[in-house]
């Protein structure tokens, strides 16, 4: 054995595990939360043995691609802030925490149980949520264009009722005028 190979092994492991999450994740996005793992595999090119070890039940599944999605939208508070002023940062986070309820909702029955049986909380997401929405808001204040006397948790818990109310695809522009009008009470213009 080459003193490498183990690594090499490793890695393509890691990379096999975030093919398919990266899959589950587009498949239950388009098919729903009905679709079989035999699809997931498929669409991530593996074999369903090699999910089974991953993933050993559809649930574990579920709660990598929540968790990893949960993530990306936190770690997307300081990418767009790098990228952008805080008012615009925070207008396209509110789009991707959109993006990420509508992936939420697709996994929504094995998610309830989840949260039921503990290994889903919903304060860690509120927490985690909220932190990356305070890093925004707090960049705003310091820029004075986002107001100084909104909590964090108050813009999140708006944004689970504008995606709550706003759900089906029909209603995408009813959302983004929500958020338009969530955005000019945040402005301190």
């Amino acid at each position: 054995m080459v003193n490498g190979a183990p690594k090499a092994g490793r890695a393509d492991a890691q990379r096999n595990r975030q093919r398919l999450i990266a899959a589950a994740r587009q498949e239950f996005t388009t098919s729903g939360e009905n679709v079989t793992l035999e699809a997931i595999a498929r669409a991530a090119g593996v074999g369903i043995g090699t999910l089974y070890r991953h993933f050993p039940t559809r649930e574990v599944l579920v709660e990598a691609v929540y968790r990893t999605e949960r993530t990306r939208l936190c770690d997307a508070a300081a990418e767009l802030l790098a990228d952008h002023p805080p008012h615009v940062a925070l207008r396209r986070w509110m789009d991707r925490f959109g993006d990420y309820i509508a992936i939420k909702h697709e996994m929504a029955e094995t998610l309830r149980a989840m949260i039921a049986s503990g290994t889903v909380t919903a304060a860690a997401a509120r927490q985690e949520l909220g932190a990356a929405v305070r890093t925004i808001l707090e960049a705003g204040a310091a820029a004075g264009t986002l107001r100084d006397d909104v909590l964090a948790e108050d813009v999140v818990a708006s944004l689970l009722g504008v995606f709550l109310v706003c759900r089906e695809p029909g209603q995408r522009d009813q959302a983004q005028r929500m958020l338009d009008l969530l955005m000019r009470g945040l402005r301190t213009e």
